[in-house]
């Protein structure tokens, strides 16, 4: 096994919000909780480097013949970004091993397990290892 530590993100999908509706005050204050206590000992490990919530109003920009902004997130969407968190772990089986644990789980909510890369497919198409054009000597 390699001892060389990753960054992996933790993207966190809700997928049944009106489950929140039907717990009482005790129920959701016992699930916060336990996500707390969950990120806390994550932190404490030296695993966990960072994350946020995200708000649920958004926008969607592209340039699909011309620039285009489109509020978002839209009514068919049937899941929602929650938010994320930043992990240095010894590779994807550990990270996916943590998502694993999230307290939320048995709420409806989803993890991504994604690795973070140091170059998008354009810059690899380019052969270079970062998103930075390689100095020349």
């Amino acid at each position: 096994m390699s001892t060389t530590a990753s960054n992996y993100l933790l993207i966190f999908r809700e997928t049944a919000l009106e489950r929140y509706d039907d717990m009482s005050h005790e129920q959701r204050l016992q699930a916060m909780r336990r996500w707390n206590g969950w990120l806390d000992a994550l932190v404490a490990q030296g695993k966990m480097q960072g994350g946020n919530t995200l708000d649920s109003s958004a926008r969607i920009v592209s340039n699909t013949n011309g620039t285009r902004t489109v509020d978002g997130p839209f009514a068919e969407a049937k899941e929602l970004i929650a938010g994320y968190i930043l992990l240095t772990v010894s590779g994807l089986h550990e990270a996916t091993a943590i998502a694993e644990q999230c307290p939320f789980l048995e709420y409806g909510m989803t993890v991504e397990v994604r690795a973070v890369a140091q170059a998008c497919h354009l810059a690899r198409a380019l052969g270079w290892e970062t998103m930075r054009e390689p100095a020349t000597a």
